[in-house]
């Protein structure tokens, strides 16, 4: 008989704690509905916002207009907003709640030079004439926004406890933003970091990147007349094309991975006078950090060279910010998945499918590679999760400095048209348009939805820090930056 009852009393248990699970399971689906109808109830207000950031279109630490549009929509909603943090005008950090989790997510915001469009399919220059969001951070930005208000929103109403933060970081084209912040002792003590960004797929980012240096060297030489006199000048420029000869020279021998390109700055004032200044601006990448400092002290000893062989000076070497590789955080990475699974991917009107497919065939590829040949104008279903941590791609960013020190976990999301390049017009047209508002809104679901499990979910966070410690522990972390450097003024 007591056998028999014992038996009784553990299946009761096995049955109350089932549907108690079932509850739970059912008040966390609840709870993620919830979020997801604040951002489809706001969504005109988010469009509007990433419209007027979208023509603002803002170089790295210049985003004043932009950063302000952020913040005070965050501060309309009931959060703390501390503004120029870090030592940058345009950066900031909006906090709501008390203790923990803490749950940071990622926005930014800064456009690109050199690549100004409007709302066409078809190449054309745009209201600002210099720049244009070419990367979606326009959207990035209002997205993360979106999806910090929809979880303030539960904290607010006591549906789940917790801190929500919002960290606005600028420059992140060249590496600068999220650098120097970390620097300051920003998203150290998070839990764990969301974020996301446009692309032409929809997928969670379980990918490293490439580490970079971003470094500008600049050369003193002596002006004189270029005809007359041309034996009593120096020419800093001549130190600057011979400096990328040699690093022409240099990329056969590098590892096939890594990619070195630059600018110039500054090439003198005009042709008949030897230029007395001159400068070029760098970016080293390579699969890991070791590797890209390495080869930026190669590049370094170029430049030194190059000084000596035109009998000018290398006068400044300015290490302006640098990235690390991604580091992959799996339990953060299959929340996002279940996330961006269960609330959907875009979908598409006739008119968005158009729009893309015409960007498709009006971009004009050195190759002649033809984009429509994949049948799909715009993505509209979810990848699968990949089953390992992918090796660095070709791109670099500054979050993946965050993820040497905290768990990091992110998404893209199509928003412009299939297989078309980043940091090309077709992104800056669809940034604009509808197409950006349906990407901006489906980030804001998925990163509100992770961040309700993150705060109702204790062994989700656990395994979050457990994988991150395994990741973490056997690499060592190293910095090119001077100690005390403050961030750059401007990036150009």
């Amino acid at each position: 008989m007591t056998k028999i009852n014992r038996g009784l009393g553990l299946l009761l248990g096995a049955l109350l704690a089932t549907a108690a699970w079932s509850s739970y399971a059912a008040d966390v689906t609840q709870l993620k509905k919830d979020a997801a109808k604040w951002v489809d109830s706001n969504t005109k207000t988010l469009e509007a916002a990433n419209r007027k950031i979208w023509t603002y279109a803002e170089v790295g630490l210049e985003e004043h207009k932009s950063s302000k549009e952020l913040q005070d929509l965050l501060k309309a909603n009931g959060f703390k907003v501390q503004a120029g943090v870090a030592g940058m005008p345009t950066a900031f950090v909006a906090t709501f709640g008390e203790g923990g989790p803490v749950v940071g997510i990622l926005a930014e915001f800064d456009a690109l030079l050199g690549v100004s469009q409007s709302d066409s399919p078809t190449a054309s220059v745009g209201a600002n004439l210099e720049s244009g969001h070419a990367c979606g951070h326009s959207i990035f930005g209002v997205g993360s926004v979106g999806a910090a208000i929809a979880v303030k929103q539960l904290i607010a109403s006591g549906a789940v406890r917790g801190t929500i933060k919002l960290y606005g970081t600028p420059a992140e084209e060249t590496g600068i933003g999220k650098v120097y912040m970390l620097r300051d002792g920003m998203f150290k003590n998070d839990d764990a970091i969301l974020h996301w960004h446009a692309g032409d797929k929809n997928q969670v980012s379980y990918s490293s990147s490439k580490a970079l240096i971003n470094a500008k060297f600049h050369f003193k030489g002596v002006a004189a007349h270029a005809s007359a006199a041309p034996s009593s000048g120096r020419s800093a420029l001549d130190a600057v094309e011979l400096m990328s000869v040699g690093v022409q020279y240099m990329r056969e021998h590098i590892k096939q991975e890594a990619r070195i390109h630059s600018v110039i700055t500054k090439g003198g004032g005009q042709p008949n006078v030897v230029p007395q200044e001159a400068e070029t601006w760098y970016y080293v990448r390579a699969n890991n950090f070791d590797d890209a400092y390495l080869y930026f002290n190669w590049v370094r000893e170029i430049a030194e060279s190059a000084a000596k062989m035109t009998k000018t000076e290398l006068d400044a070497v300015t290490i302006q910010s640098e990235t690390h590789d991604m580091l992959g955080n799996r339990p953060l990475a299959e929340a996002l998945q279940r996330n961006f699974a269960m609330l959907g991917q875009p979908q598409w009107t006739a008119a968005e499918l158009a729009f893309a497919a015409t960007t498709q065939r009006e971009f004009k590829d050195p190759f002649g590679f033809d984009y429509t040949k994949a049948g799909i104008s715009l993505s509209s279903n979810l990848e699968p999760l990949r089953d390992d941590f992918e090796p660095a791609g070709q791109a670099s960013t500054d979050v993946a400095d965050i993820s040497w020190f905290v768990p990091v976990g992110g998404i893209r999301v199509a928003s412009h048209g299939y297989g078309l390049p980043m940091h090309s017009w077709p992104v800056v047209a669809a940034t604009g348009t509808t197409i950006g508002t349906k990407a901006l809104a489906t980030a804001s679901k998925v990163l509100a939805a992770t961040a309700i499990d993150l705060y109702t979910d204790p062994k989700l966070l656990d395994a979050a820090k457990a994988d991150f410690k395994k990741v973490r522990v056997p690499l060592t972390w190293r910095t090119a930056i001077p100690e005390g450097q403050m961030a750059p003024k401007s990036v150009r």
